[in-house]
């Protein structure tokens, strides 16, 4: 059993801390509102990858297999969201310029529709299901299991990405180099999009 434990582990991080959509938010969350107000992201996005990863062993797979449009559907929508995204990061107006007024960090519903509406979080979350829960004569158990590691991998994965975001928010004072920094955050979020449809 440990060893599985640990083989969900490692498969969990693997696709929770590689970079996407969602981290790529966190980044530039955390770089300009901190990491304690980028919490309610983070939050909602490890909340909805566990109910992605409990819809994906509880017989998700087999819908899909009979209706993939579902699929498509979500990637359309997916892409879509990330676009707006990609937007509102690309052209955020600096700390200085907004005065905080209309800026604010992203919220939890939002993290939960940024996590729901991204392709690579269903794609790891079914195949992680199909390898260790669907293979397996203890399939409930295994899910549970798979979904408390990936919440908690999750979590830390998000906020990794969130505090490296902090990390950076002294260089980001200078109005030139946030500006920058938005605009290359909107443009990897936007270039993750290319991904969904490979």
């Amino acid at each position: 059993m440990v060893s599985i434990l640990l083989s969900m582990f490692i498969f969990a991080l693997t696709g929770a801390i590689s970079p996407g959509p969602v981290n790529i938010i966190a980044t530039g969350s955390g770089a300009a509102f901190g990491f304690r107000k980028t919490l309610p992201h983070i939050t909602g996005a490890s909340l909805a990858y566990t109910l992605i990863v409990f819809l994906s062993g509880s017989g998700l797979l087999a819908i899909l297999e009979i209706f993939p449009g579902i699929f498509s559907l979500l990637q359309y929508l997916g892409a879509g969201f990330l676009l707006y995204m990609a937007y509102k990061l690309a052209t955020a107006k600096t700390q200085a310029a907004a005065g905080h007024q209309n800026s604010r960090a992203p919220r939890l519903f939002e993290g939960m529709l940024a996590q729901g509406l991204n392709p690579k979080a269903w794609l790891v979350a079914l195949s992680g299901c199909s390898i260790f829960v669907g293979a397996s004569d203890q399939g409930q158990s295994y899910l549970f299991a798979f979904c408390i590691i990936s919440a908690l991998v999750c979590f830390f994965s998000i906020a990794t990405w969130a505090a490296v975001g902090t990390l950076i928010q002294k260089y980001l004072s200078d109005t030139r180099h946030q500006v920058m920094f938005n605009r290359i955050m909107g443009l990897l979020l936007a270039a993750t999009v290319l991904t969904i449809f490979q």
